[in-house]
């Protein structure tokens, strides 16, 4: 087996770690530490995060979508092949290091994305654009971290915790639908998202497509109309 080959790495704010971007022959991986955040052959559960959440949405005139997290595009990805054309998607990415490497190394992945004109990239914290504006998202997708534990970043916290919660439901429109990644259950999390009032499921989904191997978790909350 070819050994993996370490292409870059970053440095998260905050004292968070340092990220490494790593390739083996095709295959692509982003860790922090010994942890692996995502791979490029595991992409099923983060094109569910998007495609779960339209289901709810379907039909919406103009929808604006709020992704936190660009990872390797596939929620992204995902949401630009469900949405229609009159759509805004807006990417907030803390690293700036992991939107070059949208960009460059990762490029044959993110497979121009980027470029797509209802696109829009936030260098920084998705918190400040969740508190900016009242009634203000279709939807909100949330993939910052492993789950709702602020692994990588104990900031990250702040976006799970209650009054995350329920700023989140206020940035919302009547109807909308926010959707949170985790590689593992939480069942103090599941908690929370019915206590801030949003209607909660909590879907399974595989990580590699095809349906085979691990499952992650994705809670969707419908803010009420």
């Amino acid at each position: 087996m070819k050994p993996w080959i370490c292409l870059d790495t970053a440095q998260m704010p905050d004292g968070g770690g340092e990220l490494r971007l790593m390739r083996r022959d095709v295959e692509f991986s982003i860790m922090a530490g010994s942890i692996e955040l995502m791979n490029s052959r595991l992409s099923g559960s983060e094109e569910a995060l998007a495609t779960l959440a339209w289901d709810r949405l379907a039909g919406r005139p103009t929808p604006r979508v709020l992704i936190g997290g660009l990872g390797m595009g596939f929620t992204l990805r995902a949401a630009l092949a469900v949405l229609p054309s009159d759509a805004s998607v807006t990417v907030a990415e803390l690293v700036p290091e992991v939107v070059a490497w949208a960009r460059g190394p990762l490029a044959e992945v993110f497979q121009g994305c980027l470029d797509d004109p209802r696109v829009s990239v936030h260098a920084g914290d998705v918190g400040p654009l969740i508190a900016a504006a009242p009634a203000a998202w279709d939807a909100i997708l949330l993939d910052v971290d492993n789950g709702p534990e602020g692994l990588t970043r104990r900031a990250n916290d702040s976006l799970y915790d209650l009054p995350g919660l329920a700023r989140a439901r206020a940035a919302l429109r009547p109807g909308g639908v926010l959707a949170v990644w985790s590689s593992a259950p939480d069942e103090g999390f599941t908690r929370r998202m019915k206590r801030s009032g949003l209607a909660t499921e909590v879907v399974k989904v595989a990580a590699r497509k095809g349906g085979r191997g691990a499952r992650h978790v994705i809670w969707l909350g419908v803010r009420a109309s």
